[in-house]
């Protein structure tokens, strides 16, 4: 039995499906097949049970999974050690960025972390937060923002700040949306976002939630275009209210009363990456940065 084995093991039972397990393993559908087939022989028991829609494990899979899970923690746990051992930290940090930078905290976060270590080379790369989730999910990114629900198991999510939306309309159309008729926002033209931003899925829940289906005449993936464009007179959007507020009380915009959306702002990191000198040098100047509580013991 091998460690590569048991990590395909653990990466098949988290996806439930081959092929996503084999692009996350950066290996072939039939590669993975046969190292599980391979163990299966081995143990002498099938582990997983094979249907249309993917796999999922057997009893005895269920059985041995908390224990692969345990040997490959102490895998990672000596090469953490070691990887401490050598002394000052270095190496690359490649952060995932969504969103802008004061609602990120970036700048004093990045200064914290190349203050204290100078051997450490930060590599940030700007997406939206769907790609973001998914670099870091294959292990592309070691570690990311992102915004909204993360649906992943191999992925650990840090909670940052709630953010709240409100719907913005140009100042000009306050008065064409008689009150209380919410149902008038689907008549009027809407900026959209990218539909791999995570505000993307927020605005369309919101229109469920209206039942309202808005022509959409324009789209960009940047929240301050966004607002530019509505105070252009472009279109109605879902904004930030924090940044909205200041736009309204300057008059170029008017935030729609009584209806909004939250969404949760997080720090991601593959769930193997746990221990890694890198990765907990980033999550304890995180920390600091926005002031949160240390990991619980």
């Amino acid at each position: 039995m091998e460690i590569y084995q048991l990590r395909t093991f653990v990466t098949v039972a988290q996806q439930g499906h081959l092929t996503q397990a084999a692009e996350l393993l950066h290996l072939s559908q039939p590669a993975v097949t046969a190292q599980i087939k391979a163990l299966e022989e081995e143990v002498g028991m099938p582990l997983f049970e094979r249907s249309a829609g993917g796999v999922s494990l057997t009893r005895t899979g269920q059985e041995l999974l908390p224990q692969a899970q345990g040997v490959l923690a102490a895998a990672r746990g000596i090469i953490n050690h070691a990887k401490h051992l050598k002394g000052q930290l270095s190496g690359q940090a490649r952060i995932g960025v969504t969103l802008m930078p004061d609602i990120l905290r970036l700048g004093p976060w990045v200064a914290a972390l190349v203050d204290a270590h100078p051997l450490l080379e930060v590599q940030l790369t700007h997406g939206v937060s769907v790609d973001v989730l998914n670099l870091v999910r294959k292990k592309e990114l070691d570690a990311g923002f992102y915004l909204g629900k993360n649906p992943y198991m191999n992925v650990v999510t840090v909670p940052l700040q709630t953010l709240n939306f409100r719907i913005a309309l140009p100042a000009a159309w306050a008065g064409q949306m008689a009150e209380g008729r919410l149902k008038d926002l689907g008549k009027l033209p809407w900026v959209g976002i990218s539909q791999f931003s995570s505000l993307s899925k927020i605005t369309s829940e919101l229109w469920r939630e209206l039942n309202i289906s808005p022509k959409k005449v324009a789209e960009s993936d940047h929240l301050s275009v966004i607002l530019e464009l509505v105070a252009a007179g472009v279109g109605a959007a879902l904004v930030r209210e924090e940044e909205a507020i200041a736009w309204e009380k300057s008059g170029r915009v008017w935030l729609v009363p009584g209806v909004g959306k939250r969404a949760e702002l997080q720090f991601v990191y593959p769930a193997d990456r746990a221990g890694d000198p890198v990765l907990e040098t980033l999550l304890r100047t995180l920390r600091d940065v926005w002031g949160l509580p240390g990991p619980q013991a």
